[in-house]
């Protein structure tokens, strides 16, 4: 079968032929048809069969072919992906399939300014590609409006499910139409997202590719048992061998990637780290050169398992052995993508041998064990990629406890410094209601010496006015100055003989207050 065959766009088809595709693939093939004639798509698919183009190409065929019912300033599809790197990548697949034709895109994720953004909402672009998280963000606004909606798309709708976006998509569906066409893509089907169909879709086409948990038949598998401590001195040792060529290596935690990556580069091995932690520039960056070739090992956390396309990777290393079969099948079809061939090695410390144990029922046969004849697995500890929890706590605690005795050390040496609250006085403090002479060193610039106590506010008080010469507020002294330069003000210097206070006394009968007798003046 070819893509001719599915009576796609004549513009569409230039497309798929710059990109030399010359034949659909299993989910394309069953989920174009039905998805071309408005109906609902529940497909289920294995990580890599090509479900971007399974969903983006009879979106792109329906828009061309179909006068928008609304006004044009109004988004006409809406993708919602679980990632930002899924999201850009369904971007560029868009483009490259749409080159031909008027149909234009936009990407909705975090990380990045919102102004352009919010531009493809004013502008109506007709397929936005979002993250959960940042589309209510925007729906929080007036410009945000899906009044034109025809198409919702969710792709790796399991994996939204397991970064908890369920309650994020649930609010996002009650504020678009109901009246839609709704394609449901996933690699697995959980009981939550099966529960989340039945909401969403009616009548749908229901499509099973493959076995849920069964990795592609052409990744090649292989355990390697290993102490924890050892694990980064194995993967050293297996990069010396230049067949692994371009290598993604998955963490369990964000802190482990940075380390890890950390020691790869201390020993010469160009790699760049991938996590949630990472902004958008630096997990772009990264993969860009991951993908150019100027990065050898890509080390990741399981944001890059899922829905990343990266051609010609020839090994996965799983450095810690994940707890979930299907993480495990989706981490290695990061490899082997399109009938390609590819290599997956599991790093298992005694530990984790429960968690191979599932994996191997999960995918129904074992998995053979492999050890270097040349690695010394007595060798000692190396460098700990992570430090135990009891040990950041106490490093925590000391370093606070140092910080606590530098300031203290440091109020010591000043009498004039404040005191805590609680805490006793200095002893060089002097007794209370009396003041420090404090030395001529504090002298502040204009030769003013503040070494003298302040002047008590009911004192007397002399006044210097200005000339009339220096401006519209002259007038009496420094009261002058603040009060428009009126020598009665009840501020000024002559009203407050008597030693009354300035807050005590009444209007002046219209002279200086707001010219109605017992109020007082402007502040």
């Amino acid at each position: 079968m070819a893509f001719s065959s599915f009576g796609l766009h004549a513009d569409i088809l230039r497309g798929i032929k710059d990109l030399a595709f010359t034949h659909p693939t299993p989910i394309q093939t069953q989920a174009i048809p039905p998805a071309m004639e408005g109906k609902d798509v529940l497909a289920c698919a294995a990580t890599g069969s090509g479900k971007t183009a399974a969903f983006m190409l009879p979106t792109i065929h329906h828009l061309m072919n179909r006068q928008p019912q609304q006004p044009r300033r109004t988004a006409r599809a809406l993708v919602l992906t679980p990632t930002r790197e899924l999201a850009t990548q369904i971007l560029e697949n868009l483009n490259t399939l749409a080159v031909h034709t008027p149909i234009s895109g936009a990407v909705i994720i975090g990380g990045m300014s919102m102004g352009p953004q919010a531009h493809a909402f004013r502008t109506g672009t007709e397929i936005l590609i979002a993250t959960p998280g940042r589309l209510l963000d925007h729906l929080r606004q007036s410009y945000a409006k899906f009044d034109g909606l025809e198409i919702l798309i969710l792709d790796e709708a399991d994996r939204m499910l397991d970064m908890g976006f369920l309650p994020d998509i649930r609010r996002i569906l009650k504020m678009l139409p109901t009246k839609r066409q709704t394609l449901f893509f996933s690699a697995t089907m959980p009981p939550e997202i099966r529960q989340l169909t039945r909401e969403m879709l009616t009548d749908p086409t229901t499509i099973q590719i493959d076995r849920q948990t069964t990795p592609p038949a052409a990744i090649t598998q292989a355990i390697y048992p290993v102490a924890q401590h050892l694990k980064s001195a194995l993967l050293i040792k297996l990069l010396e061998n230049q067949g692994l060529e371009s290598v993604i290596c998955f963490t369990r935690t964000k802190h482990r990637a940075n380390r890890l990556a950390a020691t790869l580069e201390k020993s010469h091995i160009s790699c760049a780290p991938i996590h949630g932690n990472r902004s958008m520039a630096q997990r772009t960056s990264a993969l860009a050169g991951f993908k150019a070739g100027r990065f050898r090992v890509l080390v990741a956390t399981d944001i890059a398992a899922r829905g990343i396309d990266i051609a010609d990777v020839s090994h996965v290393i799983n450095f810690d052995c994940p707890h979930i079969p299907e993480d495990y099948v989706h981490r290695i079809g990061r490899t082997g993508r399109a009938s390609a061939t590819g290599d997956a090695f599991t790093f298992v410390a005694p530990d984790e041998e429960s968690n191979v144990r599932y994996i191997e029922k999960a995918i129904g046969k074992r998995l053979p064990r492999v050890t270097l004849p040349d690695f010394d697995y007595a060798q000692k500890s190396v460098e700990a990629l992570e430090v135990p929890i009891a040990q950041r706590i106490a490093a925590i605690r000391q370093r606070k406890a140092d910080e606590r005795a530098r300031r203290e050390k440091n109020s010591a040496g000043r009498p004039d410094a404040p005191r805590p609250f609680g805490r006793t006085a200095h002893p060089d403090a002097a007794p209370q209601g009396q003041h420090h002479s404090r030395p001529n060193q504090f002298q502040h610039r204009g030769g003013a010496d503040r070494s003298q106590p302040r002047q008590h506010a009911d004192a007397p008080r002399t006044f210097h006015p200005k000339s009339p010469g220096q401006g519209n507020r002259a007038g009496a002294g420094e009261s002058g100055r603040r009060f428009g330069g009126k020598p009665n003000h009840p501020r000024s210097g002559p009203a407050r003989s008597g030693g009354v206070p300035f807050w005590q006394q009444r209007g002046d009968g219209g002279q200086g207050g707001r010219g109605k007798p017992g109020r007082r003046g402007p502040r």
